[in-house]
């Protein structure tokens, strides 16, 4: 019989057991001022790992996201014959260079629920001559991985893909890598990642034309003084990377991931006469689109104690509930900075006077579960009318919204973000909740629902 977690008032707080498998939460949260730390960011989490794993030498860490997600690329790159030590406060990892992973023949590597790990590692497998498998959890297994062996196979490497396009796959390598030309249009920080480091280990200049998006694995690259030139355009940015030869050991301090942020921010601006302040947050150019977006539908939030950071911006983060919440027909410009947060960011949509009008999303429906898909779902089950395409939303939004019925929210693939969605959604409009999948935040952010308790204490 599976057991619940039940979230009641006791004193003005939350109380949360952590243990069992879904939650019941049955009252709203009070109005709350406190100031919170979250996770360490995961992008730049899994990718210190993979850089520190090809560097010459000793790479330490501290808040490193000690979720399932970046626990498995430890694991991949351990299985690459590279050693790390991880403890309570910090992880070191050893480097052996460029080309100083050891490849055993029929080598398998799970990247469990991580779209990330998945697709990077496999730019820095480009180079192994022996069998090699990729396999991931149920929800990853039905992503789409083929957009990234297309243009990993014209460097050279040979793939074998179920049903020519998902998980697990086999694939071997190249040792007479070919630099590509390769144009990214989706606007996936993924593939575009991947191939930048699959461009590192081939001789001669590998060109991308890439969507905007997230680039975290470019700021890297720059800070570490790797062979990449960047020209940002408007609609995209051309890269060129040439074959690395050195990568200095990177001893990173990880900021707060604001994705995860964005849970309490959204959370902050539904509960009347709140205020919350999140530390030393990530707030990277490519990441920001949840803020633009809040901010236009009259959330108040201001950036403090801004500084930058091995090429990377972070701040402390001041939220203010506002007196009343706007619509937004959201311009598609911040898609790319937001793809992340659209499911929370729906919740204010439902709050906000007016209809509220989102484009250009087919994307949200390749990550862990159809998020467009979940996020009209979760919408319905709280009352709120949309109109739902393949590819937009329009969510006709009740200023005047309160729940008074039992709401069940179960098989959507584990997927982590629809869990965090419909806690904040519980929390905000009130109902009875039983909300199944809790540790389904493993993979992302394993603390949040004890920052969630500790708003009320």
């Amino acid at each position: 019989m599976r057991r619940t977690l039940t979230l009641v008032r006791v004193s003005s707080s939350i109380n949360i057991k952590k243990m069992p498998s879904s939650i019941i939460i049955k009252n709203k949260i009070s109005n709350f001022n406190k100031t919170i730390t979250v996770s360490g960011d995961k992008s730049i989490s899994i990718r210190w790992v993979l850089f520190s794993s090809i560097a010459n030498g000793v790479s330490r860490s501290q808040n490193l996201l000690r979720s399932e997600d970046v626990l498995a690329a430890i694991t991949a790159v351990k299985k690459l014959g590279i050693k790390v030590n991880l403890t309570k406060k910090n992880c070191t990892i050893y480097g052996k260079g460029i080309n100083g992973y050891n490849y055993k023949n029929n080598l398998q590597i799970n990247a469990k629920n991580s779209g990330t790990l998945g697709r990077l590692i496999l730019g820095l497998l480009v180079n192994s001559t022996k069998n090699i498998k990729l396999t991931g959890d149920k929800s990853l297994s039905k992503r789409d991985f083929k957009r990234i062996a297309d243009p990993l196979s014209k460097f050279g490497v040979k793939f074998k893909l179920k049903n020519k396009k998902t998980l697990p796959l086999k694939m071997i390598g190249s040792a007479n890598l070919k630099p590509i030309k390769y144009f990214e249009k989706k606007g996936s920080a993924q593939c575009k990642s991947s191939v930048i480091l699959a461009g590192m280990k081939t001789e001669g200049t590998t060109i991308i034309k890439a969507k905007k998006s997230r680039n975290h694995t470019e700021l890297l690259c720059k800070y570490l003084k790797l062979p990449i030139s960047i020209k940002n355009r408007t609609n995209h940015d051309e890269i060129k990377i040439r074959k690395t030869k050195y990568i200095k050991p990177l001893n990173y301090n990880i900021p707060s991931d604001i994705s995860s942020g964005a849970f309490f921010i959204v959370l902050t601006s539904l509960v009347k006469n709140s205020q919350l302040t999140i530390k030393n947050v990530n707030i990277n150019p490519s990441r920001v689109g949840v803020i633009k977006i809040l901010k236009k539908m009259g959330v108040k939030i201001i950036f403090k104690n801004t500084k930058f950071y091995k090429g990377e911006k972070n701040a402390d983060i001041l939220v203010k509930s506002p007196k009343s919440l706007k619509a937004i027909n959201c311009p598609t410009k911040y898609n790319s900075g937001a793809i992340d947060e659209f499911l929370v960011i729906f919740l204010v949509a439902a709050k906000a006077k007016g209809v509220s009008y989102f484009k250009n999303l087919a994307e949200l429906n390749q990550k862990e579960s159809p998020r467009l898909k979940w996020g009209a779902k979760i919408l319905n089950k709280i009352g709120i009318k949309t109109i739902l395409t393949a590819d937009s939303i329009k969510i006709y939004g009740n200023p005047d919204l309160k729940i008074n019925k039992k709401i069940v929210i179960k098989n959507y693939l584990k997927d982590h973000r629809v869990f965090m969605t419909s806690v904040i959604a519980a929390l905000s409009f009130g109902g009875k909740w039983q909300i199944h999948d809790r540790k389904s935040i493993q993979t992302s952010f394993p603390n949040f629902l004890s920052i969630i308790n500790d708003l009320k204490k």
